[in-house]
């Protein structure tokens, strides 16, 4: 399941997965994005299942996760990719701009968690992926780099409440701008994801640092 399925590192992770066969639930707010992702995704043969929501809307959000889990079983692995990319300084922004970029860049990260990650840890196993950035907070992205210290944060947390029942919960941290044919080529970035689903329990990382291909 790819929370933030627009393009660049959601539908690259979509795509990286779908070719291991796992049917894939994709979740975004736009109708337009989620037509473009699922055509994209139509050639890899595997089931797909686009689902309009918004990662702020706390009912449309578990809507979408309960139709999936519905149709393909509890996920093996949930990525939440949604954020709110914007530059901003310190008294740029009102107090409602700031609890709007919060609630893309953490909030529905906790939402998402609260649905998915209890029945992973009862299951006894399970991939809650989050994508970070910013690993050294930046002044003119103030509520990017307080975003992504709150979801490191947040990461940490699951890690200690569910981790010892089986559930791997990570961050792919992403120190650039993606681009295609770029050090921080979404398809390249793609690749952690996989690895830390993939790993050994007694190998887990809980954070990823991509600085460009030799992280790799």
């Amino acid at each position: 399941m790819i929370i933030g399925a627009g393009s660049g590192i959601g539908q690259s992770v979509a795509h990286r997965f779908a070719r291991e066969g796992l049917p894939i639930a994709l979740v975004a707010r736009s109708e337009k994005t989620l037509t473009a992702a699922a055509e994209a995704l139509s050639a890899t043969g595997v089931p797909i299942r686009p689902l309009v929501a918004d990662s702020t809307d706390e009912r449309a959000l578990r809507t979408a996760l309960d139709t999936a889990i519905e149709e393909f079983g509890l996920p093996d692995v949930v990525v939440y990719n949604a954020a709110l990319i914007q530059s901003d300084s310190l008294g740029e922004l009102s107090v409602s701009a700031h609890l709007d970029a919060w609630a893309v860049n953490v909030v529905g990260a906790i939402n998402a968690a609260a649905r998915v990650v209890p029945a992973m840890a009862e299951r006894g196993s399970g991939s809650f992926l989050i994508t970070g950035g910013m690993p050294e907070p930046k002044p003119q992205y103030l509520s990017l780099s307080l975003g992504k210290a709150g979801v490191r944060s947040l990461a940490a947390l699951l890690d200690q409440q569910y981790g010892a029942s089986g559930v791997h919960v990570a961050t792919v941290t992403v120190d650039g701008p993606v681009a295609p044919g770029t050090d921080f080529d979404p398809d390249v970035i793609a690749e952690h994801y996989w690895r830390l689903h993939t790993q050994p329990r007694h190998e887990w990382e809980r954070e990823v640092l991509h600085t460009g291909r030799s992280d790799a």
